[in-house]
């Protein structure tokens, strides 16, 4: 078991401690998340280097958006952190929003994908992709 993430995977039951949050890395990854990465940074084929891209951009219906994306090596600017195998990508800029960001991945009856808990977003929309700070 990772720490900070029940036996079973659910983020609903994740207790989330902001302070500590904050003062740790950018994002990181549930189990669940990293086993799907993990899947399609295979069926892609991907070198090596590769990894997830993580990052904010301006839009979305509350003023910012998250993005995910694989990328081959990581920018000559990018954080790069690793989470249990996988390697995250992270521009300084998108850092700041993110600072302790759980990315989940969720797979239920209305459709499964990516999911983020971000300890920093005052306002959340209902498409799950989309914050303000």
């Amino acid at each position: 078991m990772a720490a900070g993430f029940p036996e079973d995977n659910t983020m609903d039951e994740l207790v989330h401690d902001e302070a500590a949050a904050l003062d740790g890395p950018p994002v990181s990854l549930s189990p669940t998340a990293i086993e799907r990465v993990k899947t399609l940074l295979v069926r892609e084929k991907r070198p090596q280097t590769a990894g997830l891209r993580v990052s904010v951009v301006g839009g979305g219906c509350s003023g910012f958006q998250y993005s995910l994306g694989f990328d081959d090596a990581p920018g000559s600017e990018d954080l790069v952190l690793e989470c249990g195998g996988v390697r995250v990508f992270v521009d300084s800029l998108s850092a700041g929003y993110l600072r302790g960001t759980v990315v989940d991945w969720v797979d239920g009856l209305h459709g499964a994908g990516f999911k983020f808990v971000n300890p920093n977003a005052e306002r959340t929309c209902g498409c799950g992709s989309s914050f303000s700070v």
